[in-house]
């Protein structure tokens, strides 16, 4: 008899347990084994600039440059410093992929060559009996802008400097990355044809060449240089980038158009590129069938 109520005590106290806060582990953890990692990733300016003086105080070179850092984090919000899953290693590889491009822009070697060449030519001008002063120091800048979504970055920039010239130089720059593949990518490979959209964009860019010089008055061969429609179908290898409004091909000064012209830049709009992208293309630039 006693230990019939023993037992049956026993059964009680486990009926109790189920009752409350134990559940079905069996089920519960393969469900919590199953949550993907969450990765979210953002784009921060680091700022750099300075003055390099030559012994007598006077300014050599002047320089800005805005680089763009990529950091992954967490859905805690926590940066991902250390790696604690495979999901959190490609993180990692990721962003040491986005952020080793543009470590050439803080090298000492590139500052330090500024500064000799501003430094021979003040000793070559003051040997010509022209003073130098502030106004004639080298200068150097990098700034940029930055379209990101869940699956690209996509960097827009601008390298102004004025080296002794007759007038300061502008190059256009552009850097596109996956960060699904965490992968740096040319703007053809969202194509589900190259030389289709190759071709599309070619003739868009020129559409648009023609009716700015129409715009101004002139011909297009005024305007521009006379092979402008040949610089047109190579505009692969100018500074391409995306943002809202769609993707943009930019060409510096001299490479489509005299210094006086200024940078040339045409936009087509994802209306105009959807039908010539690939259905990876149509992810990473988070497009449906219809465009934004």
């Amino acid at each position: 008899m006693g230990a019939m109520i023993a037992l049956l005590l026993v059964l009680g106290t486990l009926t109790a347990c189920a009752g409350g806060t134990i559940v079905d582990v069996k089920n519960a953890l393969p469900a919590m084994a199953a949550i993907p990692d969450v990765i979210t990733y953002t784009v921060e300016v680091e700022d750099h600039g300075g003055v390099i003086r030559d012994t007598d105080g006077v300014q050599l070179v002047t320089y800005y440059y805005e680089v763009p850092v990529l950091r992954a984090f967490r859905g805690d919000g926590t940066e991902v410093q250390e790696a604690r899953s495979p999901a959190e290693e490609k993180a990692l590889t990721a962003a040491e992929t986005f952020n080793s491009r543009f470590s050439d822009w803080l090298a000492e070697d590139r500052l330090q060559d500024l500064t000799d060449y501003a430094a021979e030519d003040r000793a070559w001008r003051e040997e010509s009996g022209t003073v130098w002063d502030d106004g004639m120091a080298y200068t150097e800048s990098l700034t940029y802008e930055v379209y990101e979504t869940e699956h690209l970055v996509s960097i827009a920039a601008s390298c102004d400097s004025f080296t002794g010239g007759a007038h300061p130089n502008q190059v256009l720059l552009s850097w596109n990355f996956d960060l699904t593949s965490g992968e740096f990518f040319a703007p053809e490979a969202l194509a589900a044809d190259g030389q289709e959209i190759s071709d599309l964009v070619s003739r868009e860019i020129s559409s648009q060449a023609r009716r700015r010089a129409a715009e101004n008055g002139v011909e297009p061969e005024t305007m521009f240089w006379e092979n402008y429609e040949e610089i047109a179908a190579d505009w692969g290898s100018y500074a391409v980038s995306f943002d809202e409004a769609g993707m943009t091909v930019g060409y510096s000064p001299y490479e489509m158009a005299c210094y006086a012209a200024g940078a040339q830049r045409f936009t087509l709009s994802y209306d105009q590129l959807l039908g010539g992208l690939s259905d990876h293309g149509k992810e990473i630039l988070e497009l449906t069938d219809t465009a934004p």
